[in-house]
This record gives structure tokens, C-alpha cells and sequence, in this order.
């Protein structure tokens, strides 16, 4: 029976028997392990890899759209949140069906051969609630082909997968609150989970996306019963007393600090079941005058057992981080050679440009590492560790080091330009110590490698891997707490002025908050302040009714109203030190302050550890025109590998094209310029013998275009031939 056939004349049971029974023979039956995208990162060990072949270096150039779907919401979009919903969803194809989310945080199932809507499904809201707040999601879970799982907001939500209808057993009414079991007041925790979690058997289990500030929840990793959504079991990533690892804190940092989370997604191991993760720097990111020590499991790729949460083993890539190295990617599961004979590994790349290697039981490294030296801080409080970790093999994937020589020499102005700023600037290689002097951090605050994660070709044992190579500013400057009498505007800049700008125009990818008021009523503005939205903290341990009134009256309606706040400088939330901002470290036009290229896509054999290929990836337009090619640009999401012999990725922020590359050879051979940049990793499946290749060109990074579009590509019709037995 197929379901699609029959969809409209079937009961909706029916219909979710049928979906099972075609998902069912698309795993078990002709079709191998990769040959559709059941789930985020093309199936639970995050290889991004497809066994189709069907589109491949001969014909790939006859490459044409299949259909577009238009998710819409930009018109919602521009009223809502400041544009920080971004369209960066890979879907996952389920039988004949295509699962993804919209801008707004609206789920739909697509006939995944023709994308024609089937349903489409608002995000249940609780009564009062108006929003989900500036939040996006980068790819859905499923159980069994039955129940969609996804997050919004603060809350994990199941859907029937055949209607779109809420779950009402699980949870309350359909959802679950990410808040609640974590040990703080919930309406103090700030939560929510931008890349999926992993179901197995009948545990969904999830990271979080977190403030990188304090306050800021602690980063637990917990399974929830798919059932009932009943919290199974709770890893604790800043450890309770008692538990492995508390004592790389102070006694009671458990209490107060927050971060260390999975915020990048995870993989599984479902024969062993092991569940694997890495995880992000504890908050404050850049000074840890109150987290003593190393600062476990922070920073570290981690194994646990899926069934009770219980450590197997950790590797700590950064010890006590104050640079921003979280982990930005799933570790990938990949078997690899050694000696001749396969060896189970965990792949796990870094936003310094470094590929860690670890055996599956163990967490030991295949390959050899250094202890790199680190330099005291001279920050008053601050204690870095004296070392830190970096593999030998394979070289890094960046450049490790920003000097004279790696001077960006575009042109004499930009050269002149960058070398009259290194006169306040520290440059050199890693792990310079922060201080109140700026600082190049290469490559920067978005890597290296991004969440976007590599590629894994299982056949030849090559990893794929795009980068970026730019370089950041890192500053710190020292605070005061609120003196008696202080204004609203003062708490601005002390508690907010880091992330959207002294001025309020914002930095980096930190939204202006000019003009608010046309965005943000007061009621909504309120609710994010003190419940917080994604990597903003949530506000209610500082203020209370009166101090959020006071902020209110000035970010909305311009008035400097007297204000008061409930900590000081005896609390562990107050650090002496913040980030003076996030600005890239560009030349007089606003290009990168080094030499091209800027961005690359490299191929790694793993059972080696050599480099087979490295290229730039992506262009600027505007520089196009000029004479100025192949530089490489700015890009997010990651790429596929097929049997094709074809890698595909989009993620290029400038030129928004999708690419497929030669696998062997990292030869271009085919290009689309989508209606925005593909900020997002490609899905490819197969119905009905045709192969498609899916992408979601959602834009909006660094304020660049937006869109909210789906774009499937296939061969022409003709040149399709069916592959089905």
C-alpha cells in the first residue's frame, strides 16, 4: 500500500501504517543504510554521506530544479523577534514525505517528489503566549517514522507525523518544558535547542542552545521518554558533588555557572548504544575568575551510555576555555584503517581548524598529540590552564597563525590599512591569553570548522570539511557593578552593551536594538528580557518587576529611568571582565584583515591523515567583477558526499550558490545561485528511483538576504532512469 497513493482516503491510522511500512522497507529492504535522510546529518552517526549514484560526475551538469517550496514568514519575520529566526533546516525525508520547518517555527510535510504541501502545523502555544520568541531550529527527530520531534522556544514538542496533530500524552498537551529539571528557578533558565538531539529506542535524547553569558543555565543532557515525555535520566555537565569531574570546579559552581552545552547536536551509536556529543565553553565564554579549574565536561567530546546517561568516557579538547572553542559540530562516527584493519572512531572537528580522532571505546587518540604551552593571564583573577591539547595529524585545516605575513594584500590601501591596526593589536597563534589589549583570534569566533559539520565517505575514508578563515577581535574591558542612584542606561551598558553594541547597532551577529520598539511590544519585550531567547541570558536573577519596567522605558520608549539591580559585586554571577563586543577583524572596506582565501573546502583520508585536496570556497561578487576570484568566503552549514563521486554544499554567504565538487579531485563541476545563500547542509534521498538533492536557501546570516525557500534538484525526467528492483 502506498501511502501517498491512497492519502486523502485513508483514516489518519491508516495512513501512519502505511508511513511506517514504507519507512520500514526504505531501511530494511533494497535501499542501503544511506540511501535516503531519515535524520539530521543523513542518519544517526552524522556522515553526511548518500549511497545514490544516480546523479554523479558525468551527468551532475544536467542538474536542473526539481520544485520549490516557499515556507513564507518574511513578512512575519520582519515584525517578529529582530530577523533572528533564521532558515538553516536540513529536513529529513520519511517514505515519500519531506519533513521541515519554516521560519516561524511551523512544521510541514511536503509529498518529498513534487513539493505540494500535505499539512502544516503551527507551534501549539500555551494560553497567553504570543510568540516562541527569536529562536530557529536546524533539524527535526523522528521515532519510528510515527512522531516528529522538535523544539521551539523553551519546549520539546511531538507531532503525529501522518496529520501534523499534537501528541497529547506527551507532555502537557503535546510538549515538554526544557526548563523545568534543572535544578533553578524555571523562570529564570533561559533554553532552548537549536540543533536536534538523537531517538533511541523510546528516549529522545537532547542538548540545549544556551546564554554564553552569565546567567545562564547549566547545560544538562537528558533523555526524555518518547512515550510520555517523562525526563529519564539527566547528565550533568557542570558536575554535582559527588559526581566524576567536580572537583575541576569550585565546590559550588554547580549552583551558578552555566553552560558546557551539547549545543550542536549529537550521534549514536545504536549497536553499542552509545550516545556522543561535544560540548560548548561554560558561560562567561572569554574570563573565568569564578570557574577555577578545568572545567569539566566544558569544551569536551563525551561518550555516555543511552540508556541510563552514564559516563563511558570523555576527551577534553580545551581546558578551562576563555576563547570561545566550543565544539561547533556533531562528532561523526567513521570507521577507519589502521594497519590494515578497521578501527571504530569518533571524528570530531574544532572551530581552530583541528580534526581529533578518538577510538570508539575508548576515547583514546589514533593519532599523535602535543601539549601546547599557554601563557599566564594577566586579567586579575583569571587562571588559564598551563597547557592545552592539539593532534600532530592531520595538519590543521586552517591557518593557525595571524603575523605580518598572513597580511591581507588585496590591495596597497587594505595592506596600509591593516598594518596601521596591528600598532593596537596582538597577533600570533593560539591561545593568547585575553586581556584589555585586542587580540586576533585566527581562525575566529565562527572557526574553523562551523555547525554545519563535515562530511564522511565511508568507501574511501575521507573526511570533508569546509572552514572558515577569519580572523576576530577579542577584547576585554573591565566593569563596574550598578553604583546607588545608577539609570537604566547604565545597566545597559553593563549588562547588555558586550553583545549589542554601546550604541545599540549591535555587533557581530548580535542584533541592533535601535528602533525596538517597532519590533517589540512592551509585554513581549519584558518576556524576553527575563525568560531570555537562545544565547541571551535570561534577566530575572538581575532585576525585578521594577528594574524590567526601568529597561523597558528605555530601550522602547527612550526614557533614562532610575533603576536598581539585585546583585553586586559579591555575586558569582558579577565578573569583573566582559567581551568588549564581537567585531570582525576586516580592513577599510570591510574585507577580511588576511590573505585569501577566506573560506575552503578540504578532503582528509583519515586512515592517514593526509590532506588529498583543499580549495577555496566561495566568492564575493562585487570582487568578481574586479578581477578577484576563488577567494573563498564566509560559510555556514556543511557539505554531502555521495557515490556519485560528488560533494555537494551550499553555505556560502556572498554569492549564494550550491555546489557540487569532484570528490577525488575538488574540481568544480556544477554550480545554482540560489534565491539566498544556502546557509544549511543539503539533504539527498530517493522516491520512486529518482534522486533528489534538497536545500533550504533561508539566508539572513550577518543580515544578507532572506528567504524562505525549499529548492530540490534532480535530473531531467528523461535522464532519470528508475533504479528500483
Amino acid at each position: 500500500m502506498h501511502p501517498k497513493k491512497y492519502r486523502g482516503i485513508l483514516p489518519p491510522a491508516m495512513v501512519t501504517l502505511a508511513m511506517a511500512l514504507t519507512l520500514t522497507w526504505c531501511c530494511n529492504g533494497h535501499a542501503s543504510e544511506f540511501a535516503t535522510w531519515r535524520e539530521y546529518g543523513g542518519g544517526p552517526t552524522q556522515q553526511q554521506y548518500s549511497s545514490l549514484d544516480q546523479v554523479n560526475r558525468d551527468n551532475v551538469h544536467l542538474l536542473e530544479v526539481a520544485w520549490v517550496y516557499d515556507s513564507g514568514d518574511m513578512d512575519t519575520e520582519a515584525r517578529d523577534y529582530h530577523a533572528t529566526r533564521r532558515l538553516q533546516h536540513t529536513p529529513i525525508i520519511l517514505g515519500d514525505r519531506l519533513y521541515g520547518v519554516s521560519r516561524a517555527l511551523r512544521v510541514f510535510a511536503l509529498d518529498a517528489a513534487t513539493g505540494e504541501l500535505v499539512w502544516e502545523r503551527e507551534p501549539p502555544l500555551a494560553p497567553g503566549e504570543t510568540s516562541l520568541g527569536g529562536v530557529f531550529i536546524r533539524g527535526l527527530m523522528h521515532w519510528r517514522g510515527e512522531r516528529i520531534l522538535y523544539t521551539g522556544g523553551h519546549y520539546l514538542y511531538a507531532l503525529d507525523a501522518a496529520t501534523g496533530a499534537p501528541v497529547e500524552t506527551f507532555g502537557d498537551g503535546g510538549r515538554v518544558d526544557l526548563r523545568e529539571g534543572l535544578g533553578r528557578p524555571v523562570d529564570s533558565v533561559g533554553i532552548s535547542a537549536t540543533s536536534p538531539g538523537v531517538v533511541f529506542e523510546d528516549l529522545v535524547i537532547m542538548g540545549s542552545s544556551l546564554s554564553e553569558s552569565l546567567p545562564a543555565a547549566p547545560g544538562d543532557v537528558r533523555a526524555y521518554d518518547v512515550h510520555t515525555g517523562e525526563l529519564r535520566w539527566s547528565f550533568h555537565t557542570i558536575p554535582h558533588p559527588g559526581e566524576y569531574g567536580h572537583d575541576t570546579w569550585p565546590e559550588d559552581a554547580w549552583t551558578y555557572s552555566g553552560g558546557a552545552n551539547a549545543w550542536s547536536g549529537m550521534s549514536l551509536d545504536r549497536e553499542r548504544g552509545m550516545v556522543f556529543f561535544g560540548t560548548g565553553s561554560a558561560s562567561d565564554d572569554f574570563y573565568g575568575a569564578n570557574r577555577h579549574g578545568d572545567n569539566l565536561f566544558a569544551n569536551s567530546i563525551v561518550a555516555l551510555d543511552a540508556r541510563t546517561g552514564k559516563r563511558k568516557w570523555h576527551f577534553q579538547v580545551v581546558r578551562h576555555d576563555a576563547w570561545d572553542r566550543d565544539l561547533p559540530a556533531p562528532p561523526v562516527l567513521a570507521t577507519v584503517k589502521r594497519d590494515g584493519e578497521p578501527v571504530d572512531t569518533v571524528v570530531q572537528v574544532t572551530k581552530s581548524g583541528h580534526v581529533f580522532v578518538l577510538d570508539r571505546d575508548s576515547g583514546e587518540s589514533l593519532f599523535p598529540l602535543e601539549a601546547v604551552p599557554v601563557s599566564p593571564s594577566a586579567l586579575p583573577g583569571e587562571k588559564l590552564a598551563e597547557t592545552q591539547w592539539l593532534p600532530k595529524v592531520p595538519a590543521p585545516f586552517a591557518r593557525q597563525v595571524f603575523d605580518e605575513g598572513t597580511i591581507t594584500d588585496r590591495s596597497p590601501e587594505a595592506t596600509a590599512n591593516v598594518r596601521g591596526q596591528l600598532e593596537a593589536i596582538t597577533i600570533g597563534g593560539q591561545f593568547i591569553p585575553p586581556s584589555t589589549r585586542a587580540q586576533a583570534v585566527f581562525p575566529g569566533f565562527d572557526g574553523g570548522a562551523e555547525w554545519g559539520g563535515p562530511a564522511f565517505d565511508p568507501e574511501t575514508s575521507i573526511l570533508y570539511v569546509n572552514a572558515n578563515e577569519m580572523p576576530w577581535l577579542l577584547k576585554m574591558e573591565e566593569r563596574q557593578p550598578l553604583p546607588a542612584g545608577a539609570r537604566a542606561s547604565q545597566a545597559y551598558q553593563l549588562l547588555c552593551a558586550s553583545c549589542h553594541g554601546d550604541d545599540r547597532q549591535g555587533t557581530g551577529e548580535f542584533p541592533s536594538l535601535v528602533d525596538l520598539d517597532q519590533r517589540l511590544d512592551w509585554e513581549g519585550f519584558t518576556d524576553v528580557l527575563m525568560t531570555g531567547r537562545g544565547r541571551m541570558p535570561a534577566f530575572s536573577p538581575w532585576f525585578d518587576w521594577k528594574g524590567r519596567d526601568a529597561m523597558a522605558a528605555y530601550l522602547l520608549e527612550g526614557r533614562d529611568v532610575p533603576i536598581e539591580t539585585a546583585l553586586g559585586a559579591d555575586s558569582p554571577l558579577f565578573l569583573r571582565y566582559r567581551i568588549a563586543g564581537y567585531p570582525l577583524f576586516t580592513d577599510h572596506e570591510g574585507y577580511p584583515a588576511v590573505k585569501p582565501p577566506w573560506g575552503t573546502l578540504s578532503a582528509i583520508n583519515l586512515d592517514t591523515g593526509e590532506f588529498a585536496w583543499q580549495v577555496p570556497l566561495g566568492e564575493y561578487p562585487e570582487l568578481v567583477k574586479q578581477g578577484m576570484t576563488n577567494t573563498g568566503s564566509q560559510n555556514y552549514g556543511g557539505p554531502v558526499a555521495t557515490a556519485g563521486g560528488l560533494v555537494f554544499i551550499a553555505a556560502t554567504l556572498f554569492d549564494h550558490k550550491l555546489r557540487a565538487f569532484d570528490k577525488a579531485t575538488g574540481e568544480q563541476l556544477w554550480e545554482y545561485e540560489l534565491p539566498a545563500a544556502g546557509v544549511a547542509t543539503p539533504a539527498v534521498f530517493d522516491v520512486d528511483g529518482r534522486q533528489f538533492i534538497v536545500i533550504s536557501a533561508g539566508g539572513g546570516k550577518f543580515g544578507g538576504k532572506q528567504s524562505g525557500k525549499y529548492v530540490a534538484f534532480a535530473l531531467p525526467a528523461d535522464d532519470s532512469p528508475d533504479t528500483t528492483e
